[in-house]
Order: C-alpha cells, then sequence, then structure tokens
C-alpha cells in the first residue's frame, strides 16, 4: 500500500524525472536486457537501438509520477500498456524482474544522496501498485480471450496456408490453425504477437490483423525492414506449409461503433489494419474515406483490393499519394500529403472519426493537419507499430 509521504516523495522526484529520465530507463534497459534471459524477448532490439522503447518508457514513468494521485488521468495509455503486453504474453513472473532493474537503475543513476532508502522504498511500493493494476487487466484479458469461442492461452501453433507478395516490399500471411480448431473472433485494428526461435534465440513481434475475422484463419502483412531479423526471415525462409507460434489477437485501436463517416489515412505499411476497419465500416454502411500514401506504385499494396471495393461501394472514396512516383504510376496527387489535399479529400462535414497509421513523422503531420482542417482530437485515433509516444509535430 502506499502511504501519504511515498506519494509526496514519487511526486517530488517528477523533476528528475523530466530532465533525466531518458537516461534512467536507457541504464535500465542496458542492465535488464544483458542480465535477464527471461525478459529478453520480450523487447524489440531494433527500438533499443533507435532509443524509442526507452523513450517511451520514460514517458510513461514520467506521466505515472505525475499522475501518483489520479491515476485516472493516465486514460488510455494504461490500455495501451495492457493489451501490447497480452500480445507479447507479459506474465505475472516477469513484472519482479522488472521491477528489481528498475529500483536497481534508480539507485545507480540518481546515485545514493538523491536516491536515498526512503525514496527507494516509496518507488518500490508505487511499482508494486502499478503491477497488481496491470497484472489483474491482463489476466481479464487473458481469461476472456481463452474462454472466447476459438480462443486460447499461451502459443497454438499455426500452419502458413498461403504466402502473397501484396507489392515490392510487403508479404502476406495467411495462417490457419495447425490444430484445425476454429480461431476467435478480433476487432479491427487489432494485432497478434508471433513467437520465433532464430539462430537460437527467442524473439516475439507483433502484427497488424490485414484480413477481417472469419472465424478460421487470420492474415497478417509483413513489410521487410532492412535491418528487420524478424521480417527478413518471413520474407526470406517462411514457406507455405510452415508452422508458427501466435499469440491471441489483442489491441484496443479499433473501429469505433457509430454512424459518423469514417476517414482512414495510411502511409506504407500502415495501411495493413485499415483493412479490416474499412471492411467493417462498409458492411455497417457508413460513408468511408480512405486515403493512402506510398512511395510508388511497386511499393503500394493492397490497391487492386481498394479499387475493386470502390467499384462495389459507391459510398466509398479511395485516393492515392506517391511521394516519389515511377514512369507509369496513376495516382491521385503527388509528393507529400498536404492541408490542401485533405481539405479536398476529406468529408464536407468534419463531425467524422479519423484513424490514421504509418510513419512516426507522417503520423505527426497527418494529426496536425487533421486538426487544422477542423477534425476534433477527440475524434482523431491513431497507434505506433513500435512504442507508444506523443505525436506532436
Amino acid at each position: 500500500m502506499l502511504t501519504a509521504a511515498q506519494r509526496d516523495l514519487i511526486k517530488a522526484t517528477v523533476p528528475l524525472l523530466e530532465t533525466g529520465g531518458e537516461a534512467l530507463t536507457s541504464h535500465f534497459y542496458r542492465l535488464m536486457l544483458s542480465e535477464s534471459e527471461a525478459v529478453r524477448p520480450l523487447f524489440n532490439q531494433a527500438h533499443q537501438a533507435k532509443g524509442d522503447q526507452p523513450r517511451a518508457l520514460a514517458n510513461a514513468v514520467l506521466m505515472y509520477a505525475k499522475n501518483i494521485d489520479r491515476l485516472e488521468a493516465l486514460g488510455p495509455l494504461v490500455g495501451q500498456i495492457v493489451h501490447k503486453h497480452v500480445a507479447l504474453q507479459v506474465l505475472p513472473e516477469h513484472y519482479p524482474i522488472v521491477g528489481h532493474y528498475l529500483l536497481r537503475s534508480i539507485r545507480e543513476v540518481l546515485g545514493p544522496e538523491i536516491a536515498t532508502d526512503a525514496i527507494i522504498d516509496a518507488w518500490g511500493a508505487a511499482y508494486q501498485m502499478l503491477a497488481d493494476i496491470l497484472i489483474g487487466a491482463e489476466e481479464s484479458v487473458y481469461s476472456a480471450t481463452a474462454n472466447a469461442p476459438g480462443g486460447w492461452r499461451g502459443a497454438r501453433s499455426f500452419r502458413v496456408a498461403d504466402k502473397v507478395a501484396e507489392s515490392s516490399e510487403i508479404t502476406s500471411f495467411h495462417l490457419v490453425p495447425a490444430d484445425g480448431g476454429p480461431v476467435v473472433d478480433f476487432q479491427p485494428g487489432q494485432y497478434i504477437g508471433m513467437r520465433l526461435v532464430l539462430d537460437g534465440n527467442e524473439v516475439r513481434r507483433n502484427y497488424s490483423l490485414s484480413g477481417s475475422a472469419n472465424g478460421s484463419s487470420y492474415r497478417i502483412s509483413v513489410k521487410r525492414e532492412p535491418k528487420g531479423v524478424v521480417s527478413n526471415h518471413l520474407h526470406d525462409n517462411v514457406q507455405v506449409g510452415d508452422t508458427l507460434e501466435l499469440f491471441a489477437p489483442a489491441g484496443d485501436f479499433t473501429l469505433a461503433d457509430g454512424q459518423r463517416p469514417v476517414v482512414l489515412i495510411s502511409g506504407g505499411v500502415g495501411i495493413t489494419p485499415t483493412l479490416p476497419m474499412l471492411d467493417k465500416a462498409l458492411a455497417d454502411g457508413r460513408p468511408v474515406h480512405f486515403i493512402h500514401c506510398a512511395r510508388n506504385g511497386q511499393a503500394h499494396a493492397f490497391g487492386a483490393y481498394l479499387a475493386q471495393k470502390q467499384a462495389e461501394h459507391p459510398q466509398l472514396r479511395s485516393y492515392t499519394c506517391y511521394s516519389e512516383p515511377l514512369p507509369g504510376d496513376r495516382a491521385d496527387a503527388e509528393g507529400l500529403l498536404s492541408g490542401e489535399l485533405l481539405e479536398q479529400w476529406l468529408p464536407a462535414e468534419r463531425d467524422l472519426d479519423a484513424y490514421f497509421l504509418g510513419p512516426k513523422p507522417f503520423m505527426a503531420q497527418v494529426k496536425q493537419l487533421l486538426r487544422q482542417a477542423g477534425v476534433p482530437d477527440a475524434q482523431s485515433r491513431y497507434e505506433f507499430f513500435g512504442p507508444a509516444a506523443a505525436l506532436e509535430a
């Protein structure tokens, strides 16, 4: 139980976290990932190398400390963490390991004069309080998914039923359960977790589900990243008939029910979760404006699928923008997405639900452009494929 005095000590560390939180969390990750094999597979090493994961954790720790008296102010942050943990199968036994290295890092980075025994005890109590919240919330998701029709807990083997090149850099994998049973439904926008062993090392990744729920199979569409250990393995080595271990779908970035027009804006492989969203919105009879940005026609995935959907559904408007078009490419615009283009492509009425995904700079720009176009912030939704972070241009 966190005492009033301990809460005051946590709040007193906020200035230190604001100036040195990333140094603290970088030290924390270096220690933990070099010493603990038990939690190493839960973390994407590419995010470590780019600094995304330490920045994300520093922001989360800071927000937690600032709102230690009113955790409800954290808003969607807790839900995002819970779903990412579920997709990677974070379990109760992982929390004491993380807590040990977090407290050790606070002591080592801040030094004994600042990180007194009282400060360490306060942060230990605060961490345990947060761990209990997350463990309880995660167990609720695990249990609900396991008890749902076609659901399961832990890893389940799936066979690659088909492998389809969608563009020069994106390939789809159609996955069916090896046990021949049904699969749990999912909400448009959710993702699955995957566990692999590569060169003797266990790795885990999340991939958005790019096909609509059908009760029998899943589809993911993976972009080949230049230095992506898992993406290159999937592209080069995984073939039809191979098996992969999957964790059940998770994620709280989902299409909200309603009757407002839906705007789906994607850049590159960010198109993948918008496809089930598109199917659901069209099935509900909602007007949809689908805007996709790609480098060129070769990199543009699912173009034929979108053209077919537009021919079948008069309430769908589909637009493409190529930043580096090739000779012979056909797009509605060239260059980068701009405010002028959005003015042309958005519905005239700005009371709409907008969802956007793509590379971080693209998303920062889209968020700003939607705000300038008059779309309410509360109706402008996004999610990172990597660690959560604020998107402010």
